[in-house]
């Protein structure tokens, strides 16, 4: 939560985290779902841990006022966050309207990551996740820094510090990044 003076405490800081290799299309429909939050104060910055050194992702990041790591994997974008709260997201996965006041509510009264509930249209049958295997990152990751810290100290990726780990689910849904 972030300290406004004169008011207290407000509305939950996020800094959100993207790791991406080369799929600048994808970020760019990432970010444009995080626009709403970033205007009222929530999302406090965005981290793009571009993986291939593409130069349309950084174009991207630079013009998004992203801030645009190389070197370090989501490991250095772990610890160069500056909100309490971190959001993980997949290139392409896109947040559905009204995410923030579930985002808003569970840091609020919670300590333990959570997941988003995929939208209607990405729901799988359960057979369906029998047979294949699932992206740790499909439904974004919503932890604390300092969970995350120790988790992405050896991380090879972002996938890796989000897989197997319990959580809640979120009262609000994301459109889930194409498979590729």
């Amino acid at each position: 939560m972030a300290f406004l003076p004169g008011l207290g405490y407000a509305i939950a800081m996020l800094s959100v985290l993207i790791e991406t290799r080369n799929n600048d299309e994808a970020l760019a429909r990432t970010l444009s779902s995080l626009v709403s939050a970033a205007v009222s104060g929530m999302v406090r910055e965005v981290i793009v841990c571009d993986r291939a050194v593409s130069r349309e992702t950084h174009a991207i990041a630079d013009q998004t006022g992203c801030v645009y790591l190389t070197d370090g994997g989501i490991g250095a974008g772990v610890r160069q966050a500056k909100a309490d709260w971190l959001l993980l997201l997949e290139p392409g996965a896109r947040l559905v309207d009204g995410w923030t006041e579930a985002v808003e509510h569970y840091v609020g009264t919670m300590a333990m990551p959570a997941r988003f509930t995929p939208s209607r249209a990405d729901r799988r049958p359960w057979f369906v996740g029998m047979l294949r295997s699932s992206r740790a990152l499909r439904e974004g990751l919503l932890i604390r820094k300092a969970q995350a810290l120790p988790l992405s100290r050896h991380a090879a990726d972002a996938e890796a510090v989000a897989r197997g780990l319990a959580g809640r689910r979120l009262a609000a849904e994301i459109r889930v990044a194409d498979a590729g």
